[in-house]
């Protein structure tokens, strides 16, 4: 087999591979969310389906595939129909650059655990899952129900605001670095826990967190949809495997974004004494995804205004007061 048969192949099985396996963990991750969130509020959680209620995701998938798909008489129909699909595309098009494992020998030829090793990885992560949210404010631009254009107009307005708070974070790194390849930033890291970014940039990674529950629509951040104001949002109009699309591409997104804080700030895949490093990548990502759970069971959704008020008048003077200091520091 020819080298370009072989790289051909082998890209084409890491898709394959992502997609499927990605795609089983956005719904594993649905059963863990109602398991964890149940423990925090003292209730059981999913327990009758199956043992310890792990069946319950098939259950819910065949309801999903057999629901009626619903779609409004005065809606626009192409749109509301590709909105969720853009939202679980542009998902897993995020993770096309994101290593996740360190690199293996197979057959004799060198595997990269990532389907496209591109020297702006970081630009081209950040840039594909900003566009998720776009499929959310389709969706609810598209549906022609007020309550799904105003949760689709809040998110959009939070989302804009808040990705300047993430820029200006992931600027902080850069300027460390001096690399846009995520391959090169997990490098970096690679001289033990002291060298890990979150100790040289705490300020930057409080600020990425925060600008990450706003990209995933995670309480207590979310303005896209809440009970008590605009119902569900968005989604009020979606049924079926329609509004499944939306939440797999929520749920992968949320994936995508602990592997990316792992590799950024918590020295990536790089082994930690006699731990290997796919599995630390494995326990900080597991981490990582544990505090959306958290955060959702511990806080109280806060108001639209106090979300935009946080970030006008605290993050974004935060994260252009930690850049100039990241700027002083490499010039000296």
């Amino acid at each position: 087999m020819s080298e370009f048969a072989f790289f051909a192949l082998v890209t084409l099985i890491k898709c394959v591979i992502v997609v499927a396996f990605f795609a089983t963990l956005a719904g594993l991750a649905t059963y863990a969310e109602r398991k964890v969130l149940a423990y925090f509020q003292r209730r059981i959680g999913p327990d009758m389906v199956g043992p310890f209620g792990l069946i319950q995701l098939v259950a819910d998938m065949i309801k999903l595939f057999t629901k009626e798909d619903i779609i409004p008489y005065n809606s626009q129909k192409i749109i509301f129909a590709i909105a969720p699909l853009l939202s679980a595309i542009c998902a897993f098009v995020s993770l096309a650059a994101i290593p996740m494992l360190p690199e293996f020998t197979l057959f004799g030829h060198i595997i990269q655990p990532l389907i496209s090793d591109i020297n702006v990885a970081l630009l081209f992560v950040i840039g594909t899952s900003g566009l998720c949210f776009y499929a959310v404010f389709l969706g609810g631009l598209s549906s022609n129900n007020k309550w799904s254009i105003l949760g689709a107009a809040r998110g959009l307005v939070a989302i804009i605001s808040y990705e300047s708070v993430g820029a200006l974070a992931l600027i902080a790194i850069v300027m460390l670095v001096g690399s846009f390849s995520l391959v090169d930033i997990n490098n970096y890291q690679n001289d033990g826990i002291l060298s890990w970014l979150i100790f040289k940039q705490p300020l930057a990674f409080i600020l990425f967190i925060i600008a990450l529950f706003i990209e995933t629509n995670r309480t207590p951040l979310c303005l896209t949809e809440n009970d008590a104001e605009i119902v569900a949002g968005y989604g009020t109009e979606y049924s079926g495997l329609r509004w499944g699309m939306f939440f797999i591409g929520e749920y992968a997104s949320m994936i995508a974004g602990a592997i990316l804080i792992s590799l950024l700030f918590l020295g990536g895949f790089n082994s930690f004494w006699i731990i290997p490093g796919w599995i630390m990548m494995i326990l900080k990502s597991v981490f990582i995804f544990f505090w959306y759970f958290w955060a959702r069971a511990a806080f109280p959704q806060l108001r639209p205004d106090q979300v935009m008020r946080m970030c006008y008048l605290i993050l974004i003077p935060l994260a252009v007061l930690n850049l100039l200091i990241t700027a002083l520091a490499v010039l000296l």
